[in-house]
């Protein structure tokens, strides 16, 4: 019963109830009526049966949805789903931790479905902030969230990080001025670099579309690309920082504290001073700097 008209936009496709249509059976053409995953019969009678489905979704009568989002967001944070793949749901596929599924979907269902709330849970919680390093009781574990797991930052997260380390912002097709990428509400509007970095194109709601395995084309991308190197230029921090007549050291500080969110290490500082003083500019080794740390594993990476 959905409709489809064009808007006075060509781009714009406008969608709306057509308040008839039924389906029927393909072999003996009978008339089927509307059931929710799992065969109940819903009661419609005039109600647009996208609010009936809808009101389904986030009831107690829905089984499904609040443990699938609940293992949507989880994976979302620890690259793997409690159910893994998230998308692969199927009794031959069961999850990793029962307890854990019930209980953080019991909770989203008590948050009325909020996924911040839900999200602030597990970024507060021991599990999600282990460490990547191993120990002897962990070092085999691959699907038991015993220890944290080194996984490169998404498309959209990195070129946004990497424009609010520079300062800078980015301009897309076909959206405002100073829209991130994470805000991109159009998997046809992109960029190389979002392309090269596997940002999902959205033709269909898997998510593996999205593609988080680090590549040789990123590697040069970040070296020898325009994004990194033109957005130091673009944003100007060294310059104005020099400006503002700040000491060599002070710069390292502000640059460590924008990119890695750290002050450098003594040993580190000291090294780093060492290499300016063989610069002919100092401006040219702190932008290098900058550079070097942008393209650092320690950036790229949640560790």
């Amino acid at each position: 019963r959905l409709g489809r008209k064009r808007g006075e936009d060509p781009r714009e496709t406008i969608i709306f109830n057509k308040k008839s249509g039924e389906i029927t059976h393909p072999l003996d053409g009978r008339r089927l009526a509307p059931k929710f995953l799992g065969g109940q019969e819903p009661k419609i009678a005039d109600r647009d049966r996208r609010e009936v489905l809808a009101d389904w979704l986030v009831s107690p009568d829905n089984p499904y949805f609040a443990r699938h989002m609940a293992n949507t967001i989880w994976a979302q944070f620890f690259h793997r789903g409690i159910v893994d793949d998230p998308d692969d749901v199927r009794v031959s596929n069961p999850p990793v931790n029962q307890e854990l599924l019930t209980a953080i979907a019991s909770r989203l269902k008590q948050y009325r479905f909020d996924p911040r709330r839900l999200i602030r849970d597990i970024c507060n919680s021991r599990t999600y902030q282990l460490s990547i390093e191993p120990n002897a009781t962990n070092l085999a574990d691959e699907e038991n969230f015993a220890r944290a797991h080194l996984r490169r930052l998404g498309a959209s997260v990195l070129l946004d990080a990497i424009s609010q380390v520079t300062d800078t912002t980015d301009s897309f097709e076909q959206t405002p001025a100073g829209t991130r990428a994470v805000q991109l509400p159009d998997g046809a509007v992109t960029t190389p670099f979002l392309f090269t970095f596997g940002r999902s194109a959205r033709e269909t709601v898997c998510s593996c579309e999205v593609r988080m395995e680090p590549n040789l084309s990123q590697a040069l991308h970040l070296l020898n690309g325009d994004t990194v190197h033109e957005k130091i230029s673009e944003g100007g921090l060294v310059d104005r920082w020099m400006r503002e007549k700040k000491p060599a050291d002070e710069i390292l500080d502000e640059v460590y504290v924008r990119c890695l969110s750290r002050r450098p290490l003594a040993a580190e500082k000291k090294e780093l001073m060492q290499l300016l003083a063989q610069y002919e500019t100092q401006r040219e080794g702190l932008v290098d700097i900058f550079w070097s740390l942008l393209n650092s594993s320690e950036f790229l990476f949640n560790h």
